[in-house]
């Protein structure tokens, strides 16, 4: 039922027209595949959660032999048609379905997908990905992206508190501090989705986990936990942490010296405050009352995202915290 509720939500225009018009996004996965067009030219490619077809038109366009474009929601419909108005149907098969369950009877050279969801694993669809590595992939294949990094740091955000919260302790001239609770738990009980700036972090980030796309397993993803320790550049109030990530298009297995390329060698998408805003943004986790930190004063605790057993597509997040001596569980 909840992948039915998914699947159908990407039948909506209004998401696929603020995935493709997200610069950021959609350009880096253009200059990945031009990147490396001497991997897909002549090459079989698979496109899993293709939307509206366009990575695979850009494979296409690069020179695929053949690609299978693949998608569970009815936007596929779109993507046929889309498909023959560029008269690329010889080249383009569109399926409609869940990567699970389709029938492909030849393996593939390339797997390309925008898996990533806030969070980098909201949603989930990183599985599905590894699924079709595991069963249509040939050895040495290309996976585009190959890796991913999720990132975390502690954010003071004075603005956003005061236009949330200290908004009700004078409307008017009304004292309304009876509506502070309420409002802390409607502004911050969940992760909000929203753009903040270079400004508002206070220290270095910490990676919270790290994805090889060519060897990570179904079961690595269910549940993940790290330790942070940070050490504050600033003495500020400490409003909550901000999660964003990066993914990195690195070259096929096989044409890799050591394990990993350089990152200043790759393409990297990324999601960080500092770079061009997408349409992910960055994922924020407020505390209900913020922490006073002076500069050098150490954040430390651990986070955990594990994904919902009532709808694996959701994640369920523990964050432990503590600074000043003082610690906290959200």
């Amino acid at each position: 039922e909840y992948d039915k509720a998914y699947f159908q939500a990407y039948s909506d225009i209004g998401i696929h027209e603020e995935m493709i018009k997200d610069q950021v996004r959609t350009s880096t996965y253009r200059a990945a595949i031009m990147r490396y067009q001497d991997s897909i030219a002549g090459k079989v490619v698979m496109d899993v959660g293709c939307g509206t077809g366009i990575l695979a038109i850009f494979c296409a366009l690069a020179g695929a032999r053949r690609v299978y474009a693949i998608d569970a929601s009815d936007i596929a419909f779109q993507a046929i048609e889309i498909v023959k108005s560029n008269n690329l149907s010889d080249k383009i098969i569109v399926m409609h379905g869940r990567v699970e369950d389709v029938d492909i009877e030849e393996m593939v050279d390339v797997i390309i997908s925008e898996w990533m969801g806030y969070l980098l694993l909201y949603e989930t669809m990183l599985p599905s990905v590894i699924f079709a590595r595991d069963k249509w992939l040939k050895p040495g294949g290309l996976i585009m992206p190959s890796h991913a990094t999720l990132y975390m740091a502690p954010i003071t955000h004075v603005a956003r508190y005061r236009e949330s919260i200290d908004f009700w302790r004078n409307v008017y001239g009304i004292d309304m501090t009876a509506m502070l609770s309420l409002a802390k738990q409607y502004a911050f009980e969940e992760p909000c989705v929203e753009t903040i700036s270079g400004e508002n972090v206070m220290t270095w980030p910490s990676a919270v986990m790290r994805v090889d796309c060519n060897a990570v397993l179904p079961e690595e993803l269910e549940s993940i936990t790290a330790k942070y320790k940070f050490i504050s550049m600033l003495q500020a109030p400490l409003h909550g942490f901000a999660f964003w990530f990066d993914v990195e298009f690195d070259g096929p297995n096989h044409n890799r010296i050591t394990k990993r390329v350089k990152s200043n060698e790759a393409i990297v998408l990324s999601t960080a405050p500092e770079d061009d805003p997408t349409h992910w943004q960055q994922t924020i986790i407020y505390f209900y009352d913020p922490i006073e930190v002076k500069q050098d004063q150490i954040i430390e605790g651990s986070i955990t995202l594990s994904q919902s057993k009532e709808n694996a597509r959701f994640l369920n997040i523990r964050l432990e915290y503590s600074s000043g001596g003082r610690s906290f569980v959200k």
